[in-house]
């Protein structure tokens, strides 16, 4: 396993601060968050992702994934009129050029709240909205990975089973992925999502929970068993990427909470 710094809890700061404090604290690789002032898709295409390039050979830290902001204002594919939704996809479609153009593996989009349509409107929509993007993702030979989110986050295929029944018919360039806290707070073993999925799972985030909500907390403040957690992945025998995900809750000092976050992962490993 190699183990990426999320950039979301950065966004007050400068982005160099990521890059640098990843480098420090011996981290593989960083997981871009897409949102200004820092990467928004974009800026990203009219010029700014050389900027994040030079900042990646300056500290040898590759961006590995590009996750661009797009489950709340302005764009959220699963909700809103038909307007709303096409411009949905054309910002999708540039955040997959923009995940390119930053030298990234892929390029991370999830399901968000669809505003209680019925389950066949969900399903038409998510599935028009994956075709769509895999067509764009293979003209420029790009992947994408599809994240389910917990239910109070999102209205559809919070479950392991739903999510799973979604590559049954496999759309060419979309793996699926597991961020520990959706099972988790759902009463599922997060480790259930690589024995289902295999080879199709190419990402896992890896946080710490309450048990209660969608909240993603330091390694070792939460009741997950850490430790047990991580061992049953190495033994299932995923060994892909691992981003830690610390998103909001630690912007007033992210440098703290991401060198607290890999070294306490290490020392569990």
């Amino acid at each position: 396993m190699e183990f990426g710094l999320f950039t979301c809890g950065y966004q007050r700061r400068n982005l160099e601060q990521a890059f640098a404090d990843a480098a420090s604290f011996g981290y593989d690789y960083i997981e871009i968050w897409g949102g200004r002032p820092h990467a928004y898709a974009p800026d990203l295409v009219r010029g700014a992702a050389e900027g994040i390039r030079r900042l990646s050979e300056k500290y040898r830290i590759p961006v590995r994934v590009y996750t661009p902001e797009h489950n709340a204002y302005p764009f959220n594919y699963m909700m809103g009129d038909q307007e709303q939704w096409e411009d949905s996809i054309r910002y999708l479609k540039t955040a997959i050029q923009a995940s390119a153009l930053l030298g990234a593996e892929a390029m991370l989009f999830s399901i968000g709240h669809s505003g209680g349509l019925s389950s066949d409107c969900r399903k038409r929509r998510l599935m028009l909205t994956m075709q769509l993007l895999s067509e764009e993702a293979q003209r420029i030979g790009h992947t994408l990975l599809l994240e389910n989110l917990t239910p109070m986050e999102s209205d559809g295929y919070t479950t392991l089973e739903s999510y799973s029944s979604l590559f049954e018919e496999s759309l060419p360039g979309i793996k699926a992925m597991c961020d520990v806290v959706v099972p988790f707070v759902q009463g599922q073993d997060p480790v259930e999502y690589y024995r289902k999925l295999g080879p199709e799972m190419a990402h896992l985030h890896l946080t710490d929970s309450n048990g209660v909500d969608e909240s993603h907390i330091l390694p070792g403040d939460g009741i997950m068993d850490m430790h047990t957690l991580l061992k049953d992945f190495r033994d299932a025998g995923y060994d892909g990427n691992v981003t830690i995900e610390l998103v909001t809750g630690y912007v007033d000092d992210p440098t703290t909470a991401a060198a607290l976050a890999i070294r306490r992962i290490k020392e569990l490993l």
